[in-house]
């Protein structure tokens, strides 16, 4: 955040014309979220504080009552907030005699981002007593302490020109409550580099939708085969035949092992196979394939069989082997694998602990390793990348972060579902990162419209057809809300 500050700078946008507009956002959704209520105001020594300094200003304009208690030796822009704040009357003690008053509102203006360790000593205190004071939190851009514990548990965090790490990554996330974003007048070239990861935003989704011509047929508009199933495993290829069913497929067949009791959707064609070769596989029509899911300790066999098909697949659970995706891209096909977090770490030789301490890097690491197959890190959120074949495209490497999707979604089955998803889109047309950013968004979009614990797979898959159709309709917002002006 500091580069995009310093880049807005050097294109004439002052910094003190940041911290003034960042302090009256604040300010504004305090008085929105917690009207006619008393504001205390916790302001640390840097820009943060500053922030705080100025919706302390604009609070007391408002006519508010207000309380502020701040560190001393603020300098610079926050000195400057100081300074107007006690040239309106404003009294402001130090932060250590602060107790906690039932019935006010807390603003934590204390440490932003870019902390360097964890807070210790007089501020772990400070942290330990405003959350035990149970008051609402509002927090000045991301609750102070993040990422590390102690932290303040917020209950609104205001944040400003973008979403940063702390607002998408769990435990973080978990920290800032509702989240509002406010543009503060951000130049956009401020804003731009090429170098963060994308967010997944219903703006930016919604011109990936395909759209079907008046004359379309179930052979135009893709067919998807699905290889799947296991002695065992029975449920995981019927769920992700549903997924590219409801995610628009034409046709979805099923190829499964003959002994294996497989019931597919009524509407999909039975495969039945006595063994995975490409010979039992060759007669389905189809224009992408999604493979492994519950295949067992065939999925090997099930993938290389699939791969002699030659069409753009879906690797997913028991077909993702480091052999299999070398194949995949010797033979360069269009590929999408799928892992989550235990089976990216077998991939890479990690625990899935580390995995999903650090889902940005080790998806990024797991592209690199396989160039030119588009990685879907499942999680909370789910991390997308791309480090595309040497010589094949202008960028070095593709990252991008869903914004979709929710705890709920933490059951059996789901990761079935996004296959067949993602496969319908390769069916369609889309290339691998298009497809598995559109079917990633729909996916979590269609939990989002669920939103309840005890959801079932199957029940994300059938909400399909309405996540498309909200997303097409141009009236979602995300998680986080765009914060209006006064």
């Amino acid at each position: 955040m500091r580069e995009v500050d310093s880049r807005a700078v050097k294109l004439g946008y002052a910094s003190l014309l940041l911290m003034e507009a960042a302090g009256r956002a604040v300010a504004q959704a305090t008085l929105r979220a917690y009207p006619g209520r008393r504001v205390v105001v916790l302001c640390g020594k840097g820009n943060n504080g500053g922030d705080g300094l100025v919706a302390a200003r604009w609070l007391k304009v408002s006519g508010g009552e207000v309380e502020v208690y701040a560190a001393d030796h603020q300098q610079n822009d926050a000195g400057l907030a100081r300074a107007a704040l006690q040239a309106q009357g404003t009294e402001i003690k130090g932060l250590e005699v602060w107790n906690p008053q039932p019935g006010s509102v807390l603003i934590d203006g204390l440490f932003g981002t870019g902390l360097k360790g964890v807070l210790e000593g007089f501020w772990a205190e400070l942290v330990g007593k405003i959350n035990q004071s149970k008051l609402p939190v509002v927090a000045v851009d991301v609750p102070s302490g993040v990422p590390y514990w102690p932290h303040v548990q917020a209950s609104l965090t205001v944040t400003f020109a973008g979403l940063k790490t702390e607002h998408l990554f769990y435990p973080s996330r978990a920290a800032c409550g509702q989240i509002l974003l406010d543009s503060i007048g951000m130049p956009p070239l401020a804003l731009e580099n090429p170098e963060l990861p994308e967010l997944l935003t219903p703006k930016t989704m919604q011109h990936l939708l395909p759209t079907r011509l008046g004359d379309a047929n179930k052979g135009s508009v893709g067919r998807v085969l699905v290889v799947g199933g296991y002695s065992t495993y029975t449920g995981a290829p019927t769920l992700s035949a549903l997924g590219a069913a409801r995610a628009g497929a034409g046709l979805v067949t099923v190829a499964y092992p003959a002994d294996s009791p497989v019931q597919p959707p009524l509407e999909a064609i039975r495969k039945p196979v006595p063994n995975w070769s490409f010979e039992h596989l060759k007669s389905a029509k189809a224009e992408a394939v999604a493979v492994g899911m519950g295949t067992g300790p065939d999925g090997a066999k099930a993938a290389l069989a699939a791969l002699e098909l030659h069409r753009p697949t879906v690797l997913d659970a028991d077909a993702l082997h480091p052999s299999v995706l070398d194949a995949y891209v010797q033979a360069a096909i269009p590929t999408v694998i799928t892992p989550h977090p235990g089976e990216a770490g077998r991939l890479l030789g990690q625990t899935a602990t580390e995995v999903a301490a650090n889902p940005l890097l080790f998806a990024a690491v797991l592209a690199r390793q396989f160039p030119g197959v588009t990685v879907v890190l499942k999680g909370g959120p789910t991390v997308i990348a791309l480090s595309p074949t040497p010589g094949t495209e202008h960028r070095a490497s593709y990252l991008a972060v869903n914004t979709t999707g929710n705890p709920a979604m933490a059951t059996g089955g789901m990761g079935d579902v996004l296959s067949g998803i993602v496969a319908a889109y390769l069916a369609w047309g889309l290339q691998p990162w298009d497809a598995a950013r559109l079917g990633v968004y729909l996916h979590g979009l269609s939990g989002d419209l669920l939103g309840r614990v005890g959801m079932l797979a199957h029940e994300v898959a059938e909400g399909l057809p309405e996540a498309a159709y909200r997303l097409g309709q141009g009236n979602l917002e995300g998680f986080w809300q765009a914060q209006k002006p006064f």
